[in-house]
This record gives C-alpha cells, structure tokens and sequence, in this order.
C-alpha cells in the first residue's frame, strides 16, 4: 500500500509529529477554545489558522533543504549532503516560531 513512499526515519518521524499536533490541537481546542488575535501574520488567525500556515511553511522549508542539499555540500566542500534531521529540527523550530508569534 505505501510501497510508493520511502518511509526512512526522518520521514516517519515528520509524519508522526504532524500526527501528533493535530491530535494534541484538537484536544487543546476542546479544552480551550481558541479566539482570533493578530500577530507578524498580515490576517488576524486562530491556532488552527497558524498551524495550517506553519505546516505549510515547514513543507516548503524541508524541500528547500532537500533542494539544496546538494549544493550545499559543493558550497560548504562537504562529503555528502547534510543531515535532513537539520531541515526537520529548521521546520519545527519554524512552526513553533509562527505559532507562537504569527
């Protein structure tokens, strides 16, 4: 079923993070639920507007990372592409950044 993706660590850890936020949101938005404030973002969001944009911010920053990757290692003289736990632990930090401030 899933023989067309490559489920190497960090791609399962990824996934299972997404998993993870989206079931602790929705507990915390049953718990409290959420009102909509203006941030750095130019629209006024709720948490669950925030999460969507720093997911989506995320996704782009790990294709980034693995875009680059290979130039990266020709720039910096590099053995081998770096790590892609970089662009994993980049796109959370990220993520928290936006919802947090955004």
């Amino acid at each position: 079923m899933f023989s067309w993706m490559v489920w190497t660590t960090p791609v399962a850890v990824f996934f299972s993070c997404i998993a993870l936020m989206l079931v602790g949101m929705t507990i915390w938005e049953l718990k409290s639920p959420t009102v909509e404030r203006k941030g750095f973002l130019p629209i006024r969001t709720t948490r669950g507007d925030r999460l969507f944009i720093g997911l989506l911010a995320a996704a782009w920053l790990n294709l980034a990372f693995l875009g680059l990757g290979g130039k990266a290692a020709e720039w910096f003289s590099l053995d081998g592409p770096p790590s892609v736990w970089i662009s994993f632990v980049a796109s959370m930090l990220l993520l928290a950044f936006i919802m947090r401030k955004g």
